[in-house]
């Protein structure tokens, strides 16, 4: 059963939400809450497995909450879904930054809400793999991103870690992967586990920037 929590201060929605989760075979709704410190408190207490994020909420907004949440080991289990509008980047950006899971437009789809807390709730970032790529690459590439990258965060990793997460960083699923390895995707998979306990990413969309900001690969267009 996945229990799903809802953050949003807009009641029709999180009532319309609230109804098809409920109405769903295998996902219950865990609460609701309309702040961001309400937000972390669901997180904790009964407890949400994909917690529905929202960005603009009062006293905490969505990203703060997600960061105090992604922050604490013992909410480690916890998959947050931000709910934005994909043409702000710098919600998109920041998200990634806090260890959100994955992106959903609330226009979306009953179907497409109902995937997105699946998808997150196995532990996958709901974007694609290029579109990740693509957003993350995008963020770097800003003139205000001048950090030099940091190579020495790839020293914990095996070589055969460092090659899956340039892999990933590329946009490849666990299934491209293991074909471009002759491996199976189970090795793949624990490759990956291994690699983001190392470089402390919450999830694969943060195995990404990692990728990114350790200079393992570079966005398209820098030199």
């Amino acid at each position: 059963m996945i229990r799903v929590g809802l953050a949003d201060d807009q009641p029709l929605l999180v009532a319309s939400f609230a109804t098809l989760i409920a109405s769903t075979p295998g996902m219950t709704v865990a609460g609701t809450a309309r702040t961001g410190h309400e937000a972390v408190a669901l997180a904790r207490s009964p407890g949400a497995d994909v917690l529905l994020m929202d960005i603009r909420m009062p006293e905490l907004d969505g990203l703060a909450a997600t960061r105090l949440i992604t922050a604490d080991p013992a909410l480690a289990g916890v998959r947050v879904l931000i709910l934005t509008t994909f043409e702000i980047d710098e919600y998109v950006f920041a998200a990634l930054r806090c260890g959100a899971s994955g992106f959903l437009g609330k226009s979306a789809e009953p179907a497409e809400l109902l995937h997105a807390v699946e998808v997150v709730h196995r532990g996958d970032a709901l974007l694609t793999p290029a579109a990740t790529r693509s957003l993350i690459a995008r963020y770097l590439a800003r003139p205000e991103q001048g950090a030099a990258p940091a190579p020495e965060r790839l020293a914990a990793l095996t070589e055969r870690e460092r090659e899956v997460l340039l892999l990933v960083g590329s946009g490849l699923s666990n299934q491209d992967i293991a074909e471009h390895l002759t491996v199976s995707p189970h090795t793949v998979k624990t490759h990956v586990n291994r690699a983001m306990t190392k470089l402390g990413a919450h999830d694969r969309a943060q195995l990404v920037i990692a990728a990114y900001e350790a200079g393992l690969i570079r966005p398209s267009g820098s030199r």
